[in-house]
């Protein structure tokens, strides 16, 4: 079945519109998977497996970046495609990343307002030809711990699985989050979906403990927030 797949070993023999680096510089790291960020990192793959191939066999072995950030240098090495070198290369990525986010938290920024969120994507989302689902996850003093994007293609209460809202808030043990889509209609008005999946997520959130503080809607050069129109959200 694979016989007719083209195997590409390294990043120079992907398709130039595929290759990660290529990507990175044109539009930016924020755009770029995970797996493809990783990809940049490996470098190469392995023999009929390319170096996106690894990457995302890498994602799901260790369950996210989250499990790879956990994991030793010694399942590192063991997993087939790494070895020493990459492994190292690895690992020491992960540390940098680490340590970033340990560094300075009071830099983070600070939600108070919608527009304080929308100032975090509102632009770069703007500019998506696809829909796409982010959470924003919040410390207990409203500092942004890190973005989350959770679903791409068409957003609504019932292609998203609520339970995929929170994974991450979950692992991260935040307590509240934020959630954020665009529309590339350039129209930030909340559909009858939207608002249906604010409930939905403000019950979840509940139920967890965990505080669904906004849900914004990117447009083109401006944006709704459903808790400022009351969309969603239980009165107070």
């Amino acid at each position: 079945m694979s016989e007719n797949r083209p195997s590409y070993h390294s990043i120079k023999e992907l398709p130039v519109s595929e290759r990660p680096r290529e990507r990175i510089q044109q539009y930016g790291p924020e755009v770029l998977t995970n797996a493809e960020l990783l990809a940049i990192i490996l470098n190469t793959g392995t023999r009929g497996e390319s170096v996106l191939d690894l990457a995302q066999r890498l994602l799901v072995e260790f369950g996210g970046l989250v499990g790879l950030a956990r994991a030793d240098l010694a399942s590192l090495r063991r997993f087939h495609g790494l070895g020493e070198a990459k492994a190292a290369k690895l690992k020491a990525a992960l540390e940098l990343g680490r340590r970033l986010a340990l560094a300075q938290p009071e830099e983070r920024p600070v939600i108070r307002t919608p527009e304080d969120v929308y100032a975090i994507a509102g632009a770069e989302m703007a500019t998506l030809e696809q829909e796409q689902l982010r959470v924003v996850l919040l410390d207990t003093r409203n500092r942004v711990v890190r973005t989350v994007t959770v679903a791409q293609g068409h957003v609504n209460g019932a292609q998203v699985r609520i339970a995929e809202l929170f994974r991450e808030a979950i692992r991260a043990n935040t307590p509240a989050l934020v959630l954020l889509h665009n529309h590339p209609s350039g129209d930030p008005t909340p559909s009858r979906q939207d608002i249906e999946l604010t409930e939905s997520a403000v019950e979840a959130g509940t139920l967890l403990g965990i505080e669904v503080v906004d849900h914004l809607v990117i447009g083109h050069g401006r944006f709704c927030s459903l808790r400022r129109l009351g969309l969603g959200f239980a009165a107070t």
